[in-house]
């Protein structure tokens, strides 16, 4: 049976974990993804299915509006081993990923954008580094060994969000998180033992999110190791702004400096 939830309350509920345990949880925040959020559930329904293990895929709905929560709910009132959160109202990214893990039951534990731009191969290489040993596994765009796919129109726009992206990692790693390459990906896995530590502690619900859960999660000892992963920009530019939403994650960095200095994530 699916089940859909809404949100009763601000902080986050982890439900009560399921008798038979999935050995992986796919958890996928969503706000407003229409057509591309159909395309992605029916290929997460494809790659689910040709995989050899349990897998469990937590939709976290962060206050769509009706069309794109109907999508969710009938793609879970359809599918087995679906579960959909609904927020009440817009909380944030990182609200909706720090939900969904919380949720999640599985053992291994990642979280993907809904656009998919990385391929569900990626997935299945971040799995197999947590199998390996890992704590936290992270998706990395900048190592040797990684792949960006896209349409030559958008060569200019990724070229200079490119380079934002790299002023605002060598500002991340000289603040919080020296010798990890790329914060901002789309793609993170954790143990089901380490999303219980970083999420439980998270506070952050905009786009600074992922540089507080691994601050967290390196604080704590844990493992982080990053991936080389196949990358595909396919879709429209981000709306992102690089000037209002770089300070943002600015002002998120040094809110995580602070928390770790007064203790908050101990």
């Amino acid at each position: 049976m699916a089940f859909v939830e809404t949100q009763a309350h601000p902080r986050y509920h982890p439900r009560a974990p399921k008798l038979a345990r999935p050995l992986l949880s796919i958890v996928m925040p969503t706000w407003n993804g229409g057509s591309q959020l159909s395309a992605t559930l029916a290929h997460m329904r494809e790659f689910r299915a040709g995989l050899e293990f349990p897998t469990e895929l937590v939709i976290v709905d962060d206050c769509s509006e009706l069309s794109s929560a109907r999508i969710a709910r009938n793609f879970a009132d359809d599918n087995e081993m679906t579960v959909v959160l609904r927020n009440e109202k817009n909380q944030g990214k990182g609200h909706a990923v720090a939900r969904g893990m919380l949720h999640a039951t599985g053992e291994y534990r990642i979280f993907v954008d809904s656009d998919l731009a990385y391929p569900s191969s990626q997935i299945t290489k971040l799995l197999t580094t947590l199998e390996a040993g890992g704590d936290v596994a992270i998706a990395c765009r900048v190592l040797p060994e990684s792949r960006y796919v896209m349409s030559p129109t958008f060569f200019h726009y990724l070229y200079t969000r490119h380079l934002m992206s790299r002023l605002f990692n060598r500002i991340a790693q000289w603040l919080l998180l020296p010798g990890i390459l790329d914060t901002q990906a789309g793609l993170k896995g954790f143990t089901a033992r380490a999303a219980q530590i970083v999420f439980s502690r998270q506070t952050l619900c905009g786009f600074g999110f992922d540089l507080e859960c691994l601050f967290i999660a390196r604080l704590h000892g844990l493992k982080i190791e990053q991936v080389p992963v196949d990358f595909y920009y396919g879709d429209e530019p981000s709306t992102i702004s690089f000037a209002r939403h770089g300070a943002e994650m600015l002002m998120d960095m040094i809110h995580v400096r602070r928390n770790g200095a007064r203790g908050i994530y101990a």
